[in-house]
């Protein structure tokens, strides 16, 4: 197993990942840019010189963080775009209105612990934001990152994979009492599988993906928790904002990532 290391730790921010990144003329998209660690995510491609899309359900929200992220990069290639990732017709509009080539993906978005919900088909709803949605996105979108080739995914996923694996006979709880912990988990699980056979599929398009935890963060994601997530990790883990998008930034963005990818036997060292 290689080992690839990197300067960064625990206290490693965004803007300090991307810093030496020249990303000038490449082009990314970013889900969930609205807010919280999409927003620095977005705002730390912006730095390097990308093209950035932010793909948001608010686009009141999202535009008021393009200008903000403009004002401070100097970057006028920030764009927002209306995605709402429970919604297969807004993933479907979304893809079929993109044109050229996708550098980056960032399958940031999300819900956790919300109460018991289900889209207008019928399924769980953080199963239904936190995969399928994404799912669809990045499947819709594969011509664009075959186009670049050598084009990077990167899911935002979290250790709340260990509360769930995808219960595939009952996925939506239709015969199970609904547990808003456990469905966050298996959609968790579901994003790590998914960066795992993205990268199977599609290594002959030269597309490789990689899954993330990006640490304990306090967001808008915990809105349905009382604003502390679990409440079990310590203050002295906690990250801050910037912190916690400085993962998403160096698998969107590091040279010595280029081809590295969730099945493959290199292994990033590092505490980000």
């Amino acid at each position: 197993m290689n080992a690839i290391t990197t300067p960064f730790g625990f206290s490693s921010t965004a803007a300090e990942v991307a810093e030496e990144i020249d990303l000038t003329g490449r082009r990314a998209v970013v889900t969930g840019a609205s807010s919280g660690l999409g927003a620095e995510t977005a705002r730390a491609l912006s730095a390097t010189g990308a093209e950035v899309t932010l793909a948001v359900r608010d686009m009141a929200a999202g535009e008021r963080v393009a200008k903000d992220i403009t004002a401070s990069t100097g970057n006028q290639e920030v764009h927002v775009a209306h995605l709402d990732l429970a919604d297969p017709a807004s993933i479907a509009a979304f893809t079929a209105a993109w044109r050229g080539p996708l550098h980056v993906l960032v399958n940031n978005a999300g819900v956790m612990a919300c109460p018991e919900q289900y889209t207008d088909q019928g399924r769980e709803w953080q199963f239904a934001t936190n995969h399928l949605g994404h799912f669809a996105l990045a499947t819709g979108l594969h011509d664009a990152l075959a186009a670049d080739g050598n084009a990077r995914v990167v899911v935002v996923s979290s250790t709340g994979h260990q509360q769930s694996p995808v219960v595939w006979d009952d996925i939506d709880f239709a015969f199970r009492p609904y547990d808003p912990w456990l469905a966050y988990g298996q959609s968790k699980t579901a994003n790590v599988l998914f960066a795992v056979e993205a990268t199977r599929r599609w290594a002959d398009d030269n597309i490789t993906a990689n899954a993330l935890m990006p640490g304990a963060i306090y967001t808008n994601l915990q809105r349905h928790t009382g604003g502390r997530g679990s409440g079990r990790v310590p203050a002295d883990l906690i990250k801050t904002v910037e912190q916690g998008a400085a993962t998403s930034v160096l698998l969107a963005t590091s040279p010595p990532l280029d081809g590295v990818a969730t099945l493959s036997q290199d292994l990033v060292t590092g505490r980000c």
